[in-house]
């Protein structure tokens, strides 16, 4: 299995460094020929109107969205707001999930936490039954889902952080900054 890690902006190298610790080939992704031959992709925090506009000036936005019919695609953070249909705002975005987000929907980064999520399908699908501690930083919201989107996860307050619509995956938080790989073995079931 090769997961392509979007890195025009952004920690795409703390998912990289996790799925190389879960054995799993991560190959950086700048141009549309990077996309070739992968199984899936991550789309990782940043900013979301950089991601969007580098994306473009890349010619990456066509290629993307091709990918995303196909192949498993997980936007964690700004990745979140660049896979939705609507961020509330004019920018770029992908289109690809049935889903509104909000940026910043919980402040700025000094507003910054960290909570334990009830997440059931990731402990179905892992065989634990612990809660996923998620680290949020400047973190957008998933206002509504639509379609066949579910949400998987809210946070304690019942903003929801978490949704999926298929093969694509959406989280508001970062699970490349924590230790506990659930999330990305998690992304890797939706890899056909």
């Amino acid at each position: 299995m090769k997961i392509g890690v979007l890195a025009l902006q952004g920690d795409f190298a703390e998912h990289i460094a996790m799925l190389k610790r879960i054995n799993v080939e991560a190959i950086e992704v700048r141009l549309p020929e990077h996309l070739k031959r992968l199984d899936g992709l991550i789309i990782p925090g940043g900013e979301s109107t950089t991601i969007g506009k580098l994306a473009v000036a890349y010619n990456l936005m066509e290629p993307l969205k091709q990918f995303g019919q196909r192949h498993a695609i997980w936007g964690t953070c700004a990745g979140a707001i660049f896979l939705s249909k609507d961020a509330n705002r004019n920018q770029p975005l992908l289109g690809l999930m049935d889903i509104k987000v909000e940026r910043n929907a919980f402040g700025r980064q000094v507003d910054s936490f960290e909570a334990d999520l009830d997440v059931p399908e990731l402990k179905q699908a892992t065989g634990t039954n612990e809660d996923y501690h998620a680290v949020f930083i400047r973190a957008p919201i998933i206002e509504s889902v639509s379609g066949d989107a579910k949400i998987l996860a809210s946070a304690p307050d019942g903003r929801i952080v978490a949704a999926q619509q298929g093969h694509l995956l959406a989280t508001s938080f970062h699970p490349e900054l924590t230790n506990d790989t659930r999330f990305h073995k998690y992304f890797l079931s939706l890899v056909d």
